[in-house]
C-alpha cells in the first residue's frame, strides 16, 4: 500500500496488501496491523480534515484467527519434564522452565531479565523489555524465589539470570521434550499453564492481564483453559470456608 496516496487507496489494495501479508505472517498479525491502519485513517477524517467517503479498509475482511492452542501439562508431565533436564546439557533449562510456569513471563522476557530487576524484599520481578514495550512488575510465588535464590547459590557470573540465546532455548527445548517423551509440547505452553493456573488461583481478568501484560482482554481468553476439576475442589473449599462461617456467627 506505499505506493498509493491516501485519498486514492482502494478497498482492493488494502485486499491485495492482507494478502500478500498473510504469505509472510500469522493471521493475527495482519488483523492487527490493519486495524492500524483503520485507525490512522479514521484519525485523519476526525481530526485532519482528510475527506474520503469511506474508510478502504473497513471494506476489507479480516483474516479468521485460528483458535489457540489449549495445550496444558497433563498429571505427571511436569515432573517428567523437570526430570529429563538432567540429562541435557543446557543447565539453566530447569529455572527457567519453573519460572515460566510461576510467572507466565514469556522466553524472551525471562532471557531479558537481569539480577538488578529482582525484587526478593517485595518478591517482584521488574521487566523493562517487554512485547508491548511497557514495563510490568510479575509478583514471585514462594517456588520462584526459591529457584531464584538457588541460582544465587549455584554463582552469579553474568548481569543477566539466563546468559544464554532465544535460539539456544529453542533448540535444548526440542531435545528435551523427546526425552521427556513430550513431543507435542512447546516452551510457549509453559506460559499458557501458567497463566491458566493464575485463573485457578482466583485472580480477575484484570489482575491476570497485569501480571501477563496482554493489552488485549480478547487475547488473553485464549489462555483461560481451566481444568473443570480444580474449579469445582476452589469451589468446594470457598463453599466449606462460608458454611463454617456462618455457623460461628
Amino acid at each position: 500500500m506505499s505506493h498509493r496516496t491516501l485519498a486514492k487507496l482502494t478497498s482492493a489494495d488494502v485486499a491485495t496488501y492482507r494478502d500478500e501479508r498473510l504469505q509472510r505472517v500469522a493471521p493475527a498479525t495482519v488483523v492487527r496491523e490493519l486495524s492500524t491502519v483503520s485507525h490512522c485513517i479514521d484519525i485523519a477524517t476526525r481530526e485532519w480534515g482528510l475527506w474520503l467517503p469511506r474508510n478502504p479498509v473497513k471494506l476489507v475482511r479480516r483474516p479468521p484467527i485460528p483458535r489457540g492452542r489449549t495445550r496444558r501439562l497433563l498429571d505427571g508431565e511436569e515432573h517428567r519434564l523437570l526430570d529429563a533436564c538432567d540429562g541435557g546439557r543446557t543447565p539453566p533449562l530447569r529455572p527457567l522452565i519453573i519460572l515460566a510456569i510461576e510467572t507466565g513471563m514469556r522466553r524472551g522476557e525471562l532471557l531479558d531479565l537481569q539480577w538488578q530487576h529482582i525484587d526478593f524484599k517485595l518478591s517482584i520481578a521488574h521487566l523493562t523489555s517487554t512485547k508491548n514495550g511497557d514495563n510490568r512488575d510479575v509478583p514471585l510465588s514462594r517456588r520462584a524465589i526459591t529457584t531464584l535464590q538457588k541460582l544465587l547459590a549455584d554463582g552469579v557470573k553474568h548481569e543477566r539470570l539466563f546468559p544464554t540465546t532465544g535460539n539456544a532455548v529453542r533448540l535444548a527445548f526440542e531435545h528435551l521434550r523427546i526425552r521427556a517423551g513430550m513431543a507435542d509440547f512447546r516452551f510457549h505452553d509453559l506460559r499458557h499453564e501458567g497463566i491458566s493456573r493464575l485463573f485457578e488461583k482466583g485472580l480477575t481478568i484484570m489482575e491476570v492481564a497485569t501480571i501477563s501484560g496482554h493489552q488485549e482482554l480478547r487475547m488473553l481468553k485464549r489462555y483461560t483453559h481451566l481444568r473443570a476439576a480444580d474449579l469445582v475442589a476452589g469451589w468446594i473449599d470457598w463453599h466449606c470456608c462460608e458454611l463454617a462461617d456462618r455457623s460461628m456467627s
